[in-house]
């Protein structure tokens, strides 16, 4: 498949969940992927297979989001690779360590902050000059609907999606009419890691769900992909929410059972 070729696409958290099956989703489709995560030996591993597979262009890079340097240098990577930069996908995040507030570590809830909030703003600190340059480029921010609800022992995760949100808002005011698009997405409960933390800490509604109900993360990677077309312009500027049948319609998914 070729709907992606020529165009490069910069995944952050990719090293598993939602940002592994991204990259396998747009490298599957001919795009140019530059997965970044904290464990490089991983992501340069995925980025093998993608290569071995025939698919498109892959590379791997570590990338700790929190630092600016980073993702500066993550970004520099993919215009080499591509001589473009056409999708960021501001995917890495933490919710652990699940506490209520007045149990939580200072450091633990400041690298949350790190990595969820200051992670998302240097991605986008360092793509928007190159889109700009462009006229044209999108970029993606996983949100959730912890960003406008507030769920016990979340103070953290609540904290800096409510934030993202801000920033994709911003964001888009303040660059749409110069090509930038900017959408976030909140995809629900999904098949991942961070939901079986969520379960071990026995704390909110959300860690007492049964493994089922949360969808795979290739159906993320299917509305990313989506969130990229022109088709998705109704939603820039907002969360793009895969909890409605409208919004799985649109992306071709299941409705909600």
């Amino acid at each position: 498949m070729t709907e992606f070729a020529g165009k490069t696409v910069v995944i952050t958290g990719a090293s598993r969940g939602i940002g592994e099956a991204t990259a396998r989703h747009f490298a599957a489709r001919g795009a140019c992927v530059v997965l970044g995560a904290r464990d490089e030996a991983r992501v340069q591993e995925i980025a093998g297979e993608l290569r071995k597979a025939g698919a498109g262009h892959a590379l791997g890079r570590a990338c700790d989001v929190s630092r600016s340097d980073d993702v500066k240098a993550l970004i520099d990577l993919a215009l080499e690779a591509g001589g473009r930069l056409d999708v960021l996908v501001n995917n890495a995040g933490l919710i652990e360590p699940i506490a209520k507030l007045a149990d939580s570590a200072v450091e633990d809830w400041g690298r949350v902050v790190d990595v969820n909030l200051k992670g998302v703003y240097h991605g986008m600190r360092h793509a928007i000059p190159e889109l700009v340059r462009q006229g044209e480029g999108t970029i993606i921010n996983l949100s959730s609907g912890a960003a406008t609800s507030a769920l016990e022992g979340w103070s953290h995760y609540c904290a800096t999606k409510a934030a993202v949100l801000s920033l994709t808002r911003v964001a888009d005011k303040e660059y749409r009419d110069e090509g930038v698009r900017v959408i976030g997405l909140s995809p629900g409960t999904v098949a991942t890691d961070m939901q079986e933390q969520i379960r071990a800490s026995g704390i909110n509604p959300v860690s007492q769900l049964s493994p089922d109900a949360h969808i795979p993360a290739d159906w993320v990677a299917r509305a990313i992909a989506w969130l990229t077309r022109g088709e998705a312009d109704d939603h820039l500027g907002t969360d793009f929410s895969l909890k409605t049948d409208a919004g799985r319609e649109a992306v071709g998914l299941p409705p909600l059972a």
